[in-house]
């Protein structure tokens, strides 16, 4: 049974939540707390194996109280939030470079259309994150030695990132360290709950020097620019010169898919492309990096260490498909050298 804490200020909510949560006969509700403050006791007490946590609460948000649990005892979290208000957003993405592991839509009631689809992906999201083990593990920066130096390649055109859970908190931490000057494109993949995206993206572009966009179809690219993967649609380019956005089928049940970033733009770009995959659960982006690596573009890949789920990146990894395995510490450092290697 995996043991859950819920944590939710609007009673009727909570209640809905338990009855949806109960109602799987592998998930045990061993308890509730209303606000933060009482969250951390419950936590505390009942070192349940998954938090879900509301983000707007009184006396503390859950946002106070992630970081309070990920400093005294670190738990899956799973924000669950009904609000796509910036500054809701805003905090719940700071919760998730705080610790905690995805966030996901707030069931709003049985007469919702899409009641029974948020329930599963609520359920299955639960189930999934009760499988990760969240341990605090950032590297010591005093003993990270320089990332290695680039080999010769292409000019690099075009840099292509990808994450899942713990992406966030990874992308705060990346496109943070970038400059506003940077010479090249970055595009974007983040899988996130559907409405999120142009909060995500809001988030993004005030806590980096450079300028993070939701991507439109048939926009020009520019230097110093992110472009995210709207909602439930896949980002690549049309030429080297114009974004493509299009709702094909899912790839490997991911749309957005890291994926079809990776190849759309190995074939406009070729070997003027580096890839890079961070932290996340599966296997999106393996087979498309296949195909960038076949055409010579390198390869970041985020190390076992600073994942928070070292799937996506462990997958690259395994295959051989890495041409660089970096601490998070080293990975802008690098983006910058193989930029500026060519």
């Amino acid at each position: 049974m995996i043991r859950v804490l819920v944590v939710e200020d609007s009673p009727t909510s909570r209640q809905l939540l338990i009855a949806i949560l109960g109602g799987d006969p592998e998930i045990d509700v061993v308890g509730t707390a209303a606000d933060g403050v009482d969250a951390v006791e419950q936590v505390a007490a009942l070192r349940p194996d998954v938090i879900t946590m509301d983000v707007g609460m009184p006396r503390m948000n859950g946002l106070e109280a992630t970081k309070m649990i990920m400093n005294q005892q670190p738990t899956p979290i799973v924000l669950v939030s009904a609000s796509f208000l910036a500054q809701d957003v805003a905090w719940s993405m700071t919760a998730l470079a705080a610790g905690a592991l995805t966030v996901v839509n707030k069931p709003s009631g049985p007469s919702a259309p899409d009641f029974e689809q948020v329930c599963r992906d609520l359920v299955e999201t639960v189930k999934a994150m009760a499988q990760v083990k969240v341990v605090r593990r950032w590297p010591d920066r005093s003993a990270i030695q320089p990332p290695p130096a680039p080999s010769r390649h292409a000019r690099c055109h075009v840099v292509a990132i990808a994450a899942s859970t713990g992406g966030p908190g990874a992308l705060h931490r990346i496109l943070g360290e970038l400059p506003a000057n940077f010479p090249v494109p970055i595009l974007l993949v983040q899988h996130i709950a559907i409405g999120f995206a142009p909060g995500f993206v809001s988030w993004l572009d005030s806590i980096s020097p450079l300028a993070v966009k939701l991507a439109a179809p048939g926009e020009l690219l520019r230097p110093g620019t992110v472009y995210v993967a709207p909602d439930d649609q896949h980002l690549g380019v049309a030429d080297r010169r114009t974004i493509r956005i299009v709702k094909e089928p899912p790839i490997g049940g991911f749309r957005p898919s890291a994926t079809y970033l990776y190849e759309s733009l190995g074939r406009s770009f070729g070997d003027g492309v580096l890839g890079v995959i961070l932290t996340g659960m599966g296997r999106d982006g393996v087979d498309g990096l296949r195909s960038l690596r076949a055409a010579g573009g390198p390869v970041i890949a985020q190390d076992e260490a600073s994942s928070v789920v070292y799937g996506m990146s462990g997958a690259a990894v395994a295959e051989g498909l890495a041409t660089a395995i970096l601490s998070l510490d080293l990975i802008a450092k690098q983006i910058q050298l193989v930029v500026r290697g060519g």
